[in-house]
């Protein structure tokens, strides 16, 4: 008898192989120390460990005490898996003879491992198993025979299917296509192709006629193609389905041929799913050479499936079905085209888009330009510069929108002149919004604000104000001077525009601006619009909650109107500290702004006392917290603040 702290010691080696990867950082237990704790009064864990380990390094000295405890129903899931490993035939003898003594789980057990070998001696003992009342016993009979996959086990299989109950026969009919499989794995190609028809039956379940064809597809070297054709022109659609998706699997030009050859004789739906197997296929050639006709006339949903075939074959050169159906009258069938074009790769792809541009045709240059855009053909960038200046009108906005998207750094000297000498204003504004999106994207955004700082003071009053709103996408020191500076320019429309830009700066460096600017502006619409930008970075949570309501405070003193007041209070209503409730309070007595000033409070206290770290200073908050409930004329409100204060009330951790 293993003592208890040796046992462990041997177990602990097991534990580390098994959780270093096999790599122990203590010594390894031996075979005859494994064994010995199975035979122990060791606990059904440690037995565990052992069988685990001795599945790595069990001979045929462990298959008799191993088998000896194949009947125990907590154990012989892990004995089994210590058996199967040991490449020694007392193994399947062991197994074999344990048919007889065992029952229920542990007897369906050792039929699986029986299975897992392919050990053939044992099918005439599995054969009478498959009539077992017991439904486990059974299927795994049945399972097992397949695996084993003898011409016996078949014909067993076979012959168990005629008397079966329904719930056995998808085990008996999973052991067929086992045994077909193990069958063309050994060689016997016929033998399983025979299995295989078998069960191509039309009474038998879909799930078993797909397996049943993909099986004899891929057992069949010499009569791929043929089994193929047969399978396409079958009225049973899941044949028909499970060939096209086994064709996934098949490489080779016969197999491309028979698709191919099916499309002439199948109906729109199936023929849609041919195409999309030909698409995938890598004998482009072959199938570029069956999608050609289609993708030029046929049924429209077979000619759309067509054009993205061709298009899935990534061909080199623009394929002339793709050419033809750009002008195709019917929207769908163009767009097709057009989508194809936009994903097809390659240099000649690109000339062929940039053809379209010397078009006489509007639409097809049009259609260029979006097509630029589509791929991202920043090689384009010198043309659309040349089309946004002196191309036809109605190309211009098209081409600046392509400058926006493609352009860099490089390319806004060139957009700040289209701007300034923008003849209508439509193109000013398209010539602004592709200036914009490239000042967006800018790596040096003070390096890119230098031009437009340099032309601000001699633009006319529309480009002046173009150019404050990229600035104020650009950001920066210079650029907020600049902004700044214009809020004095003489003309209103500068003025306004200056204002706005402000609000939407990027960086909060322009708060202090917009809150001087909203103490000293000529109206009440200008205030707003300066408040609004100032306290939208109040409401920021990118900011400190002490840094956001240092700015409220700075704003309380020049809150005067209704709009003002429920400005500042969503803004306070957003940030989650004791102070805002307090900043909060005086409101609560402003009828104008009563309910909006309530509904601040109990936005932020809810907050405050939500979770298990709920504000310290819970009891801080309910003084605002009754004030609040003795104004608001919502009683459900008025309800919710009490539940609130009974919260803020209780001792921390209760």
């Amino acid at each position: 008898m293993l003592t208890r702290n040796w046992k462990s010691l041997v177990l602990a080696g097991i534990w580390l192989a098994a959780f270093h990867g096999g790599a122990a950082l203590a010594p390894a237990a031996t075979e005859a120390e494994l064994l010995a704790v199975l035979q122990s009064g060791a606990a059904l864990k440690e037995k565990a460990d052992a069988c685990r380990q001795l599945s790595v390094v069990a001979t045929a000295k462990s298959v008799a005490p191993l088998a000896a405890l194949l009947a125990n129903e907590e154990l012989s899931h892990m004995v089994r898996y210590a058996l199967e490993p040991i490449p020694d035939p007392a193994v399947d003898r062991a197994l074999r003879d344990a048919l007889g003594r065992l029952k229920g789980r542990p007897l369906a057990g050792a039929i699986i491992s029986l299975g897992v070998r392919r050990d053939a001696q044992a099918a005439p003992l599995l054969a009478p198993l498959l009539q077992s009342e017991d439904s486990d016993v059974a299927q795994a009979a049945a399972r097992a025979m397949g695996s084993i996959g003898t011409d016996e086990a078949a014909q067993a299989l076979e012959a168990a299917r005629a008397a079966a109950a329904p719930a056995l026969q998808l085990a008996l009919i999973e052991g067929l296509l086992r045994s077909a499989e193990a069958m063309a794995a050994d060689g016997r190609r016929p033998a399983a192709l025979a299995i295989y028809r078998r069960l191509q039956k039309p009474a038998l379940a879909q799930q078993v006629r797909a397996a049943a064809v993909r099986g004899a597809l891929l057992a069949s070297a010499q009569n791929r193609p043929k089994i193929m054709q047969q399978n396409l022109a079958h009225q049973d659609y899941v044949r028909f389905a499970a060939a096209v998706k086994t064709s996934y699997e098949l490489p080779g030009p016969r197999i491309t041929e028979a698709l191919a050859a099916s499309l002439g004789s199948l109906p729109e739906d199936r023929q849609i799913l041919v195409i999309q197997a030909l698409a995938r296929r890598r004998d482009t050639v072959a199938a570029a050479a069956a999608l050609t006709p289609l993708a030029k006339e046929a049924p429209k949903p077979v000619r759309i499936a067509a054009l993205r075939g061709l298009v899935e074959l990534g061909q080199p050169a623009v394929p002339e079905p793709i050419r033809l159906a750009l002008r195709d009258p019917d929207r769908e069938i163009a767009q097709a085209a057009q989508d194809g074009l936009a994903s097809l790769p390659g240099a000649e792809v690109d000339a062929a888009v940039m053809r379209m541009l010397d078009s006489d045709d509007p639409a097809s240059q049009l259609m260029g330009l979006d097509l630029i855009g589509r791929r991202r053909m920043t090689s384009a960038l010198p043309v659309l510069l040349d089309l946004a200046r002196r191309g036809d009108p109605k190309l211009r906005p098209a081409a600046l929108k392509r400058l926006g998207e493609l352009g860099g750094d490089a390319e806004t000297p060139a957009l700040l002149d289209m701007v300034m000498r923008a003849p209508a204003p439509a193109e000013m504004d398209a010539a602004e919004q592709a200036l914009t999106a490239v000042a967006a994207r800018s790596a040096q955004p003070e390096a890119s604000a230098a031009p437009i700082l340099r032309q601000l003071p001699q633009a006319d009053p529309a480009s002046k104000s173009a150019l404050l709103r990229v600035l104020s996408t650009l950001g920066g020191p210079s650029a907020l001077q600049a902004v700044r500076a214009a809020v004095n320019d003489p003309d209103a429309g500068v003025r306004s525009n200056a204002i706005r830009a402000l609000g939407q700066w990027r960086t909060p460096d322009a708060a202090p601006a917009l809150l001087a600017l909203a103490k000293n502006a000529a109206s009440p619409a200008d205030k707003l619009l300066c408040l609004r930008g100032y306290l939208g970075w109040a409401a920021n949570t990118d900011l400190q909650a002490a840094q956001r309501l240092d700015m409220c405070r700075q704003a309380m003193p020049i809150i005067q109107t209704e709009a003002e007041k429920k400005l500042l209070l969503g803004t306070l209503g957003g940030i989650v500290a004791v102070p805002a409730v307090q900043l909060i309070a005086p409101y609560l007595d402003d009828p104008a702004v009563r309910e909006e000033a309530v509904t601040a409070t109990v936005t932020v206290a809810e907050r405050l006392l939500t979770g298990r770290n709920a504000t310290p200073s819970a009891r801080e908050l309910v003084p605002a917290l009754q004030q609040a409930a003795s104004k608001t004329g919502n009683a459900e409100l008025a309800q919710k603040i009490r539940q609130l204060i009974n919260r803020a009330q209780k001792p921390r951790g209760s």
